[in-house]
């Protein structure tokens, strides 16, 4: 393979490693401050204020499941343009600055749908979500890429990927205790309007973009040195990692554990009749989102992050199957589970991070090749994924339950929807334990041809 002499430093002194780590936590705050409050209260937004109907909410979950299917597969596609991008930026930090902008406008469109007749806004909808989720992954896939670039020690690299993860947590916990709030504030009424919401997603898309630019004006990326390798090399050397395979899997089929935070906010409402109350179920998870953060590196220095995962599978199932008997007619004790599975979820995401990031180190070892982009990109690619199955599963049992705006709610529909917070994320946790059990590092890929 020829060897040319590319750099991806600037001509000023790197920045400390503590500077580049506050960076890259930083953006990544901004970044899933945006990301959280999409995700979150879009549907709620839709239902309530946007006032799509049951048979407009069916056509929004299918959306929904296949825009995110689309920029799943789209993901290692963007993985393999970073892998072959060489400037004096570096192959990652250009992405970061020009996704920015266009993230950040999409992203308030979603908020605005038109005052029109449903299809109208059912169209104007799956357009712009599909076009977000294509943008939203030249931001999110060269940060992840960043950080294994940036920190090769693994230390270093576990403290920051679990930074990373609980200011992540913070930033949900953000957006799901404040947006209501806000949107309320900018209603400018006694009641929150579509307008408020639209106009509270604007102001923190802007402020949460503007600050994620921080991972392109400070972090230093690796230097490299050799030529880009084809596309066809690129996925060869994927396809060959079977570490990362196992963890590609296995986080595919814990999609259940996303599905408290897609549906939360609507399951509040036809339970307590009150999305406020979310703000209080919701600092349950991000509570124990935060702490785990925080922890899981400290907690792999002694115990592989493998068997922490297996442990976040068979606890995770536990806690929600005694969440279902115990139903959901105490708040208090429902915020406690809660908290116990925003506990295990952190341990999971960190876990899960860290192992794609060995598996990289691995891949680079036995081939020579550091392809971080689409390797990285496996993580944003599960992330959809798990997010698209979770809204999924979701949206079909408030489709069966018969709920949408206006209508009145009976205990058999609620207890149909707490089926879907409960149950499914119990069978799912189970499943994802399959491939996870087979993730050993010593399966090292083959050199890519």
């Amino acid at each position: 393979m020829s060897t040319v002499t590319t750099t991806s430093r600037a001509t000023r002194p790197d920045p400390s490693r503590r500077a580049q780590s506050v960076a890259i936590v930083t953006a990544a705050f901004g970044q899933n401050l945006v990301y959280a409050t999409v995700t979150t209260f879009l549907l709620l937004y839709l239902v309530q204020y946007a006032k799509i109907s049951t048979e407009g909410i069916a056509i929004v979950t299918v959306t929904l499941t296949a825009a995110r299917i689309i920029d799943a597969i789209a993901d290692p596609v963007v993985g393999s343009l970073v892998d072959k991008t060489r400037t004096r930026w570096g192959k990652m930090r250009p992405f970061i600055l020009f996704s920015a902008a266009p993230v950040a406008i999409l992203s308030a469109l979603l908020f605005a749908v038109p005052d029109a007749a449903e299809p109208v806004q059912l169209w104007y909808f799956a357009v712009c979500y599909l076009i977000w989720g294509l943008v939203y992954a030249a931001c999110d896939v060269p940060l992840w890429g960043l950080i294994g670039s940036a920190f090769p020690e693994k230390p270093s690299r576990a403290r920051v990927i679990g930074n990373v993860r609980a200011f992540s947590a913070i930033a949900l916990g953000l957006a799901t205790l404040g947006m209501p709030y806000l949107a309320h504030l900018l209603s400018f009424g006694p009641e929150t309007t579509g307008t408020g919401w639209t106009l509270a997603v604007t102001v923190t898309v802007v402020v949460g973009m503007g600050v994620y630019l921080l991972a392109f004006f400070v972090p230093r990326e690796k230097v490299i040195t050799t030529d880009p390798l084809s596309f066809r090399q690129l996925f060869a050397a994927l396809f060959a990692n079977k570490p990362l395979l196992s963890v590609l899997a296995g986080s595919v089929l814990g999609a259940g554990r996303y599905v408290v935070q897609a549906g939360g906010a609507v399951f509040v409402v036809i339970a307590y009749n009150d999305e406020t109350v979310f703000t209080i179920v919701g600092a349950g998870i991000i509570g124990g989102m935060v702490i785990a953060s925080f922890t899981t590196p400290l907690l792999m220095r002694r115990i592989p992050g493998r068997t922490l995962i297996l442990l976040t599978c068979f606890a995770g199932a536990a806690v929600y199957v005694a969440m279902y008997f115990v139903g959901f007619e105490n708040i208090v004790v429902l915020t406690s589970f809660i908290f116990l599975t925003g506990l295990l979820l952190g341990i999971f995401l960190v876990s899960q991070t860290t192992m794609i990031a060995d598996a990289v180190d691995r891949a680079e070892e036995t081939t020579g090749v550091r392809n971080d982009g689409i390797s990285f990109a496996t993580l944003t690619f599960v992330t959809k994924v798990m997010s698209a199955f979770s809204v999924l599963l979701f949206g079909i049992f408030v489709v069966l339950a018969g709920y949408e705006e206006g209508v009145v709610v009976t205990p058999a529909m609620q207890n149909t929807v707490w089926l879907a917070i409960t149950l499914v994320p119990a069978v799912s946790c189970l499943l994802s334990a399959i491939p996870f059990w087979r993730y050993r590092l010593d399966a090292a890929p083959r050199r890519a041809s």
